[in-house]
């Protein structure tokens, strides 16, 4: 039976939960820094008394976090890995592990299965569980009830932003770069003074496991720090060793790995756009990581190294997304932000903590003052007691003998007889001042909002002065990095460019047209461009569909005198039936291009008009189309130019005489005036014209109807373009 449902429906029933699931209970982390695959984990570890015991089998701690986490062993057990010291994903590792757990800037190298190695937790981790059993944090059951977990550890530390953290939900993703665990528990300092703080004093910019080179850009990272999204860019760390001509590459970006470097230098060299490398191995070991790079004596290791920053990821990009869940909800935050949520969740904990402690305090308390009042008469007590017939009656006798409640007198009936002396009881009521005092300190404390900030400063700079370490990326400016060019990358020399009227391409060297000048063609095909140019230079291809199509020279393959060159569509994506015109090669887009059109007006467009920013390999609307184009030139300075009318009429003018227009399609100014039905059919420079007295056609300004032709010069052949 078929059953008709709204798509909508259908979206709010089964989508819409899988959705909030995924962003809720999986990808995205909270303010503690965790997803809950991690918090389980760890939680489990903590449970099993891993934060001081010993190492046990990884393939144990698994089993275990299956209590609380239902998903396979391969997906906890990979979550395990990333956590441990032995993988170097992050800067202060929650799992000490024994064992080969892989490398994070390796893509290839595998981690041993779960049976043959050995974790516990670090004495970091020791931080994320701070009074944890002191009703910090909520508890809720696991997924069948069995047992409780927590909802949140309660971080002494803003861990969000000490460890990375990177997740990929459904229609939204996280990806939240790490910082030195020293500057965050200072700049967290600095914020609990003044939330105004400046962060770039105390947070000096992202700092990763892998170490490498940030490229520090201002503008950069206050994106990052305001917004919480932004990018920077992280280079590898490399020494020379000029002796044997080869460089030792030893630190690399967090967001790339080892193999990935390999395969794109490789790459290079088999395309013959890098050629000082004689070789390339891969010698990472147990002290860590290493590329070695063999160059040519004669190569220069610091232009080569710059080469390979451009165009490989040994200079990579790190696109930040501090996406972060709060009570539930996800929020994209800046640093202040995020600082501002952790302060609240972390007083939180402490305010919970001390509520906890005064509880505990305030109940000892109750206990002991009904000990104290057993001392002023410790021989009834044990009348009492002896005298007392049936058990079930030594408590309430013990409350009416001596005026005390069920728990006091519970506590009291509790101590061993041996105990019932002067001594073990003013040992112990000696405790009542001390408690009373801490009792009142405490309260005083919830009630200060600044000394629970302080006591959150306090623990901070324990931290900070326990765990911190240096930074392992450092910082350079941007005035530090020589930026470089692609173009210094390709091999320059001089060549010529030919186009012909079926659509092929000839690319030939100079010194190639020295030994053969004599050009191949296809029968019937004939040349309509030749310019000389660079290898460097760009081309740009203009059809009769008002198009222009640009390509580097140096990405066309060089021609022989003897082939016919390379066929335009087979190099460029053209529309069906399109056809290329005109070729203009250019290394700085200076000089005009022309446009003559039938309707006799012409145009005069800078080139640099068709210069673009982005590798745009088509532009629509590159010329005029309300009329015919009859002709199209490159014009590095003015020349004379003869133009023919269907009325065989010729107008010699100069091109200076047209005024130049930014616009790309512009129809331009009327340069030869035309009578009904009579149409511009061919324009040429004048010294190809053949006139016998060029100045008969001439005129000092344009618009002009132009002369009829002597009958000397009537032997041109009307010729178009189309």
């Amino acid at each position: 039976m078929n059953i008709q449902q709204r798509i909508t429906e259908t979206l709010k029933e089964n989508y819409m939960p899988y959705a909030m699931s995924v962003i809720i209970s999986r990808a995205i982390p909270e303010i503690d820094g965790f997803k809950p695959s991690h918090r389980k984990l760890l939680y489990t570890m903590y449970k099993m008394n891993l934060l001081s015991g010993n190492r046990t089998k990884s393939a144990n701690v698994v089993g275990q976090t299956m209590k609380l986490n239902p998903h396979g062993d391969a997906a906890i057990y990979e979550t395990m890995v990333r956590l441990t010291r032995g993988n170097d994903s992050l800067l202060h590792p929650f799992v000490d592990s024994k064992g080969n757990f892989a490398k994070h800037y390796s893509r290839d190298m595998a981690y041993a299965a779960s049976r043959y190695t050995e974790v516990k937790l670090d004495k970091f981790s020791a931080e994320i569980f701070r009074d944890i059993d002191k009703n910090t944090v909520d508890f809720v059951d696991n997924y069948d009830g069995s047992l409780k977990e927590p909802t949140l550890l309660p971080v002494s530390f803003p861990n969000i932003l000490v460890n990375p953290n990177q997740g990929i939900a459904v229609g939204m993703a996280s990806n939240i770069c790490s910082f030195n665990l020293k500057e965050v528990c200072d700049t967290t300092i600095a914020y609990l003074k003044n939330p105004d703080c400046d962060l770039f004093k105390t947070l000096l910019a992202p700092d990763f496991s892998t170490g490498g080179e940030l490229i520090a850009s201002r503008d950069a990272l206050k994106s990052v720090y305001e917004t919480g999204r932004g990018s920077f860019k992280v280079r590898s760390r490399y020494r020379v060793d000029k002796k044997q001509s080869l460089i030792e590459i030893y630190e690399i970006p967090y967001s790339t790995t080892a193999e990935a470097i390999i395969d794109k230098i490789i790459e290079l060299i088999k395309a013959g756009k890098i050629k000082e490398i004689t070789d390339l191995r891969d010698e990472t070991d147990l002290s860590g990581l290493k590329i070695t790079i063999d160059v040519k004596k004669s190569a220069d290791p610091e232009l080569l190294m710059n080469k390979l920053f451009k165009m490989t990821p040994l200079e990579d990009s790190f696109s930040c997304n501090f996406n972060v869940l709060i009570g539930q909800t996800p929020h994209v935050l800046g640093v202040r932000d995020i600082l501002y949520h952790w302060t609240k969740f972390r007083m939180d904990c402490i305010t919970r903590r001390i509520k906890y402690d005064i509880n505990k305090m305030t109940h000892r308390l109750h206990l002991l003052e009904g000990l104290k009042k057993i001392l002023l008469d410790i021989d009834k007590a044990i009348a009492i007691i002896r005298n007392t017939e049936k058990e079930a009656d030594v408590m309430p006798n013990l409350m009416k003998g001596f005026g005390i409640d069920e728990i006091q007198a519970e506590y009291v009936a509790d101590i061993k007889l041996r105990n019932l002396n002067r001594e073990y009881i003013l040992n112990r009521i000696a405790d009542i001042e001390d408690l009373i005092a801490e009792i009142d300190r405490l309260e005083e404390v919830l009630r200060d909002e600044a000394k629970v900030k302080q006591i959150i400063i306090d623990e901070l700079k324990e931290i900070g002065k326990k765990h911190g370490c240096d930074r392992r990326t450092g910082i350079i400016s941007e005035d530090e990095v020589t930026e470089f060019r692609m173009e210094e990358v390709v091999e320059d020399y001089n060549l010529r460019i030919f186009l012909t009227e079926q659509g092929y391409l000839k690319k030939i060297s100079a010194v190639s047209l020295r030994s053969s000048s004599t050009q191949k063609l296809k029968d019937e095909d004939t040349i309509v461009v030749e310019q000389e140019s660079t290898n460097r230079a760009e081309l740009i291809l203009f059809s009769d569909r008002c198009n222009a199509y640009k390509i580097k020279l140096n990405d066309v393959p060089d021609c022989k005198a003897s082939e016919w060159g390379h066929y335009l569509p087979n190099l460029i994506s053209m529309e069906d039936g399109e056809r290329i015109v005109y070729a203009a090669a250019t290394n700085d887009y200076s000089g005009h291009m022309l446009f003559l059109f039938a309707n006799g007006k012409g145009a005069r467009v800078p080139l640099s008009a068709y210069e673009t920013k982005t590798n745009r390999k088509k532009l629509v609307n590159a010329y005029s189309g309300k009329s015919p184009l009859v002709c199209v030139r490159y014009l590095a300075s003015d020349i004379d130019m003869a133009a023919y009318s269907s009325l065989d009429k010729v107008l010699v003018f100069n091109t200076g005489a047209i005024s130049v227009k930014t616009t790309k399609d512009t129809q331009g100014i009327q340069v030869m005036n035309m009578k009904k039905q009579s149409t511009l059919y061919k324009v040429v420079p004048l010294e190809e014209a053949g006139l016998t007295d060029p100045d008969y056609y001439r005129t000092k300004n344009i618009p002009a109807t132009g002369y009829y032709l002597k009958d000397g010069d009537s032997g041109n052949e009307q010729i178009s373009l189309f």
